[in-house]
């Protein structure tokens, strides 16, 4: 897929993996939407990078406000070509312990933000590529979901983040079948720690003993390399209904975040 002149929606692109994701996209070429309910962060991001790209202020769990970033997106000549899912949120808890039992609206609010929200984005910018004509040798477009290695290592105190996590990877492959007749694509990556604001509340400390955890390159992985995954996702025309694990190796053992 070409990324040059194409519309990108980065869902969650204000910080973290979804920044680095639209400074690479724009870097290509692409015409970049980042859609996020930060709306300080969000808009600094579009100052930052300048000519096309634009905010808007977007709830992934909202159909209307998903509605109203494709359709930002999908409007250039380029219509919209990639799709990218970022936003996520992963408190801890566990089911039962010294506090009662897991809070079930917490439960259900990362399954709304990590997986609902992620389908959201996924059905109403597939929707939009279909108005694409096809590249030849790819097709209309690219939809990149993020998972986590959660979805398989899930710790302690990460029930729901690694039920949420699981599902995104569970779709994965039949999303890509439903879309494949359509020349559509669908992959997932599932980052290990990586440096974002999900761990910039730990300790110095904590943060080094689970860099050292790696184990090799044994160091928490760069926004920037997610985001180069990113743009070998959508620019390799194979790829297509698999999860990429990118984690250096790590696999997590059983102890985690106790809450």
């Amino acid at each position: 897929m070409r990324i040059e002149g194409a519309g990108a929606l980065i869902a969650g692109g204000a910080s973290g993996l979804g920044a680095a994701t639209a400074r690479r996209l724009d870097a290509a070429g692409a015409r970049v939407l980042i859609a996020d309910v930060d709306v300080e962060r969000g808009e600094a991001l579009a100052a930052e990078l300048g000519g096309d790209a634009r905010f808007v202020r977007t709830d992934v769990r909202e159909p209307g406000e998903v509605e109203a970033a494709v359709a930002a997106a999908a409007a250039n000549e380029g219509g919209l070509r990639v799709a990218v899912s970022c936003a996520g949120v992963g408190p801890a808890q566990r089911i039962a312990g010294r506090r009662g039992p897991h809070a079930l609206d917490a439960f259900e609010r990362v399954i709304a933000i990590n997986l609902v929200g992620m389908f959201n984005v996924l059905r109403l910018a597939a929707s939009a590529m279909l108005a694409n004509e096809p590249e030849p040798g790819d097709g209309r477009g690219v939809c990149i979901t993020t998972a986590s290695i959660a979805a398989f290592d899930g710790q302690v105190g990460q029930v729901a983040y690694g039920a949420s996590k699981a599902g995104v990877v569970g779709l994965t492959l039949p999303a890509a079948r439903d879309l494949a007749e359509r020349r559509v694509r669908v992959m997932t990556i599932a980052p290990g720690l990586f440096d974002t604001p999900l761990l910039a509340t730990v300790s110095d400390d904590l943060r080094a003993a689970l860099a050292a955890g790696v184990p090799h390159p044994r160091r928490l992985g760069s926004p920037d390399e997610y985001a180069a995954l990113v743009v070998h996702c959508v620019e390799n025309p194979m790829l297509n209904g698999e999860c990429i694990r990118l984690d250096g190796a790590l696999r997590m053992p059983p102890g985690g975040a106790a809450a």
